[in-house]
């Protein structure tokens, strides 16, 4: 069984990939790709994990919990997505990184699916962003709790990715950065897929509509009907092109209180973040999407 794991992280999908993925499961179930609803597996995985507490899992254990995440399904590859594998929101970040609890997880996942051929999929973000992001999400709790006495300015993604390689380099993983996500969607769901460059699926502009204005879309889309044979790279140009005009303003802002920083120090992560991408660029066994 190859498994294909989205594992968030919090703040930069929201549930968005897991419905669009859920409008082509016929579609990918044909094609012998599962997409089991996650009302099917994020309990099941969640008990199985801390099950291990208690001693190792028994032999036939993975495969008896990959039949209950398929039910009827018959399929040699599934995809699952759980932005709370590594923690819920007000766990990610402690110890100076993000995500602590990360080694472990793999390491538990490892366990429960020893046989398994497993990819990993992660969406980073600014921090800048992605902390006041994860702060608004941890209801009734405190910025320092959140931070978890950690200093904005040393969280880099590269350390993660470091460390995932480091606890499981049999599993390959794609990065993609959430900014660049409405330019790419349609490559994510494909590379999830395991479907080639330009195969046609549902929602692949789901994204971009939310931030292109109705007239936007209209015409973008008679301009991608018009140019069936344009490249990956092609579209994103396009899309570039007709949100240089259509684009809403309201929703290119994140509506989100931001801590009392001086701006100098949003200015700092911004600029840390951009550099971290080209870092992990060079990671072996990692495959970054890019817009």
């Amino acid at each position: 069984m190859k498994i294909m794991l989205h594992l968030g992280a919090h703040c930069t999908d929201e549930g968005k990939l897991a419905k669009t993925l859920a409008r082509n499961r016929k579609d990918f179930l044909d094609r012998g790709v599962s997409v089991p609803p996650p009302g099917n597996y994020h309990a099941l995985l969640r008990e199985a994990i801390h099950a291990l507490d208690q001693g190792p899992p028994a032999e036939d254990a993975g495969d008896i919990l990959i039949d209950a995440i398929l039910e009827d399904d018959h399929a040699e590859q599934m995809i699952l997505s759980n932005e709370n594998f590594f923690g819920v929101p007000h766990m990610s970040i402690g110890d100076g990184q993000f995500y602590p609890l990360a080694e472990q997880r793999l390491a538990d996942l490892r366990q429960l699916f020893p046989q398994a051929e497993i990819h990993l999929f992660l969406a980073i973000r600014d921090p800048g962003s992605f902390i006041p992001a994860v702060h608004a999400a941890s209801t009734g709790m405190s910025l320092d709790r959140v931070l978890n006495g950690t200093d904005p300015g040393t969280l880099r993604w590269s350390d993660l990715v470091t460390r995932i390689r480091a606890i499981a380099p049999d599993m390959p993983l794609t990065l993609w950065c959430n900014e660049d996500s409405p330019l790419i969607y349609g490559e994510i769901i494909r590379a999830m897929a395991g479907l080639p460059e330009g195969h046609k699926i549902k929602g692949a502009f789901d994204l971009l509509s939310e931030i292109m204005s109705r007239e936007g879309m209209q015409r973008f889309r008679a301009y991608f009907a018009a140019n069936p044979t344009m490249t990956e790279a092609q579209k994103r140009k396009a899309m570039m092109v007709f949100l240089t005009k259509y684009a809403i303003d309201d929703a290119l802002e994140d509506d989100i209180p931001l801590p009392a920083w001086p701006e100098e120090v949003f200015e700092y992560l911004t600029d840390a973040y951009e550099e971290d991408l080209d870092a992990i660029e060079g990671i072996e066994g990692v495959r970054v999407l890019r817009a």
